[in-house]
């Protein structure tokens, strides 16, 4: 699957990717907000990349695509679909520090979120971040999710989870 906008390509992993995938996962704010996706070494990569790969064709996920940044050809990121429970999914993104800020996370998850949910039959699908992470929060507000829960989480104390049944227009 590959899905294109003006200035991304949101496509399938690859082991190629290794080096990108590690090189991004260590920055301050991944480990800050998402430390169980840092990959302190290119082989932890590479062995995940695996998993992820060994996903696609799947309707179980997790589902896990590369954010191409087309003007450099540069892996930048990844933007996923993971389940929770009965057609109940969670969106996640990460773009890289010195990618951030030009709005590439929503143009990511904009375009990835329609394509993807058609895909697996999802009813409903959840952001989740911490409340101090405010650019997240933000993505996700401006792709028309909206907060109907604040308070502490069974992952992070004080999180903020994030709605939108499929059916409203993206």
């Amino acid at each position: 699957m590959i899905i294109e906008t003006e200035r991304l390509e949101i496509t399938e992993m690859t082991l190629d990717m290794a080096m990108d995938v590690h090189k991004n996962s260590l920055d301050e704010d991944i480990r800050r907000f998402v430390p169980d996706e840092v990959f302190e070494t290119v082989d932890d990569a590479r062995e995940t990349i695996e998993f992820i790969i060994s996903q696609y064709g799947s309707t179980d996920g997790p589902l896990i695509y590369a954010v191409i940044a087309k003007a450099e050809n540069r892996n930048i990121g990844y933007v996923q679909l993971v389940p929770i429970s009965d057609g109940k999914w969670e969106i996640g993104y990460h773009i890289a520090k010195a990618y951030t800020r030009n709005g590439y996370a929503t143009e990511a998850v904009k375009a990835f979120l329609p394509v993807i949910t058609e895909y697996v039959g999802v009813t409903e699908v959840y952001g989740i971040c911490l409340q101090e992470n405010i650019a997240s929060g933000r993505v996700l507000e401006k792709c028309g999710f909206e907060i109907f829960f604040t308070g502490e989480g069974p992952y992070h104390d004080g999180v903020f989870a994030i709605t939108k049944s499929i059916w409203k227009k993206f």
